[in-house]
């Protein structure tokens, strides 16, 4: 509990109490919240005044959703184990000393018949907290050696791996440097949903005369303020980073001082840019050819030139290409070194020792690494390699968030491997396990979060005690390693231990002076590109032309490869207004965004008005929903918010259904956005 809470004394007798804390969800902004604590309940969320770029604004959903999340009728609160009946199967309570028995003689046995191998966390982007996102539990099954699973395919793995190639590890600008930039490049961020005060800067910004550029297929709330909004088509990116580089090539435009100064691969660059002239690039893009002219005119204009870009570009079989294009774009025209210049990136801030937190030292050698998305096959069609028949499934649903939804419910379901899940809500993904754990809400335990959004770091305490008999993933874990006999002393170190050695290297009072507060993190920070830091690729330079990536699949300079299949519409799934990820989804009034976007004149072409209940599908799958004509979308493209619940559905199963499973050829990144759908009116 942070010290000297506001308290009101009401008629009652009962006590209102002010608590400081921070918003965990996956989120850019990582915001700070004040809320109200009446008889050791959460009775309303408000922003908190404690963090000086969210400056106490907060977005709806988190306003709305938080209270019925930790006291509503969906909260876990004792283990809970599957059972067979002749409706199908149910969960009814267990202790815990019997949950942790399960655990070990379910694993132990899985052990013995398949190898360590055979048994793999499924986890994700839950609470963000250093504690929480990995550490005892990372711990745990390091020492039991599991089978180690890269979950950062599902999302900004592909944009880390983008980063590598072209600038190594050195650190972009902060986003608040975004008020110096003349010319602002809003790519594929959904500001206003994903990065909302982020929006503030930019429309300050513009008052003072800065240019915006807005490049996505949709016409979202921060394109409507736009000087100028390319709605191009999901995998496009490639073509118009090149072809905006061939204008400004022919035109003699380009930075040559400091592609000589700082680049390596610069004349493949170029050479590969030219086979996008204007009439190719507006063809695969599907937008005017003057729109591209203009974004280049506006390069040549107006400098310093800064960049937020999403993750929404790299959701696509062509999301390396795209990124490392864009990433390029900016150097060929130097726009990366001074005041106002560069890409935002605020991962330099926060020196957090990872490996001290999650301890890979206890592992074994050699363990078998896989890609999350793979995790299916592992169950169900595993061939000669080692089988997975022992899951556990902790901040993360992947039910609702993964591609190939049917899939995933058939490898969690099968009776082949025992699932054990945890989490605060029985969502679709605990609706399919074996054996429920009750997670505390972050409001139930204290942890230390960074952002991906803006340079400070906040720590947080308990507000509320934990509900029913909760536990948090640090004691869970705890109590595990005990159970199995794990005797090394990591696993008796306590929260605040662990936080202290994730801080150790950098600065030991790092955790102190984030206590209950906002620590600006800037004196602890790495120097950026071209302000002291290094570019750590192999040739010491940005990379236009990388070596590696031409060993790796063939793409020393990033190429656009074509959409694997054809059908009407091209499905968009961005982040919602109501839901954070799947996060909310089981909250009745967080679902009024279930609608199909369609564009006016496609819903004319197939005879759709506003609020037609409508069939989306493809091979995999059949999702009804009511659409929504807007010509906020670009004709050709449907958008359906993500992170649905399977409860909300007609027929059964969300838009991840139809979501394919192929992937990206960088890491093997989900493609959310190669997805196309046919429609027609619902049966």
């Amino acid at each position: 509990m942070p010290p000297n809470p506001t308290e009101t004394l009401l008629d009652t007798g009962a006590a209102l109490q002010t608590r400081q804390t921070v918003c965990p969800l996956d989120c850019a902004d990582t915001c700070s919240l004040e809320v109200t604590v009446q008889a050791d309940k959460l009775t309303a969320v408000r922003g908190g005044k404690e963090n000086p770029f969210t400056r106490g604004k907060l977005c709806a959903k988190v306003v709305n959703s938080f209270p019925a999340q930790v006291h509503g009728e969906l909260r876990i609160k004792t283990p809970l184990l599957r059972q067979a009946s002749l409706g199908g199967s149910n969960f009814q309570p267990i202790s815990w000393e019997q949950a942790l028995d399960l655990i070990y003689e379910r694993f132990s046995e899985v052990q013995e018949r398949w190898g360590n191998e055979a048994i793999a966390p499924l986890s994700y982007g839950g609470p963000m907290g250093i504690l929480a996102g990995g550490s005892m539990d990372q711990r745990f099954f390091h020492r039991l050696g599991a089978t180690l699973v890269d979950s950062s395919t599902l999302c900004a793995g592909t944009s880390n791996a983008a980063w590598d190639t072209v600038f190594g590890d050195a650190g972009g600008i902060d986003l608040e440097e975004i008020a110096d930039s003349k010319l602002i490049l809003v790519w594929g961020n959904n500001v206003t949903t994903c990065n909302l005060h982020l929006t503030t800067i930019i429309r300050n910004a513009c008052k003072q005369g800065s240019k915006l550029v807005v490049i996505d297929p949709k016409r979202t709330r921060i394109a409507r303020d736009a000087d100028l909004h390319i709605p191009l088509l999901p995998g496009s990116d490639v073509a118009l980073a090149y072809a905006v580089t061939a204008l400004l090539d022919a035109s003699g435009d380009l930075d040559e001082d400091f592609i000589s100064k700082h680049t390596h691969g610069a004349q493949a660059f170029r050479d590969a840019a030219r086979d996008f002239d204007l009439a190719r690039a507006s063809e695969i893009c599907g937008v005017d050819p003057a729109l591209i002219q203009d974004l280049a005119d506006m390069f040549r204009r107006h400098r310093p030139a800064g960049m937020s870009i999403g993750v929404a570009p790299e959701r696509n079989r062509n999301g390396s290409a795209g990124l490392r294009a864009a990433f390029s774009l900016m150097a060929v025209t130097g726009n990366i070194g001074p005041r106002g210049a560069g890409i935002c990136d605020v991962s330099r801030f926060f020196p957090v020792d990872g490996e001290r937190l999650s301890r890979p030292d206890l592992a074994p050698a050699n363990l078998r690494k896989i890609n999350v998305l793979d995790i299916p096959r592992y169950v169900l069609e595993p061939g000669e390699e080692t089988p997975l028949r022992a899951l556990f499934i902790y901040n993360h649903n992947p039910v609702a968030v993964h591609p190939e939804q049917q899939r995933m419910r058939e490898a969690l379901l099968s009776e082949d491997v025992f699932v054990v899940g945890s989490d605060v809500s029985m969502t679709d993904s605990m609706a399919c396990a074996d054996l429920v754990l009750p997670a505390t809400s972050h409001f139930e335990y204290g942890d230390v979060y960074k952002a991906y959004g803006h340079r400070y770091l906040q720590r947080s305490r308990a507000v509320v005690p934990a509900q029913g008999e909760a536990l948090s993933n640090m004691e869970l874990f705890r109590r595990l390693a005990a159970r199995f006999g794990f005797g090394e002393p990591a696993f008796s170190d306590s929260d605040d231990e662990m936080i202290d050695q994730a801080f150790a290297s950098a600065n030991e009072d790092i955790p102190r002076k984030a206590d209950g507060t906002a620590l600006d993190m800037t004196p602890y920070a790495e120097p950026g590109m071209l302000r002291g830091g290094a570019f750590t690729t192999p040739s010491g330079r940005i990379e236009l032309f990388s070596e590696t990536m031409h060993t790796h699949c063939g793409q020393g300079t990033p190429q656009y490869l074509e959409l694997p299949q054809k059908r009407s519409f091209v499905l968009v799934t961005p982040a919602s207004e109501q839901r954070v990820n799947s996060t909310f989804g089981g909250l009745k009034e967080q679902q009024a965004d279930l609608v199909c976007e369609i564009h006016s004149a496609d819903a004319t072409a197939h005879g759709v008005e506003d609020g037609t209940l409508i069939e989306l599908y493809n091979e995999r799958a059949t999702v009804k929903l009511p659409a929504q004509v807007t010509d906020d979308v670009r004709p050709g493209t449907l958008f359906v918010p993500k992170g649905a619940w399977i409860a909300d559905s007609p027929t059964g199963v969300t838009v991840n259904a139809l979501l394919p499973g192929h992937q990206e050829s960088a890491i093997g990144g989900a493609c959310y956005y190669d997805c196309g759908v046919d429609i027609r009116p619902a049966s």
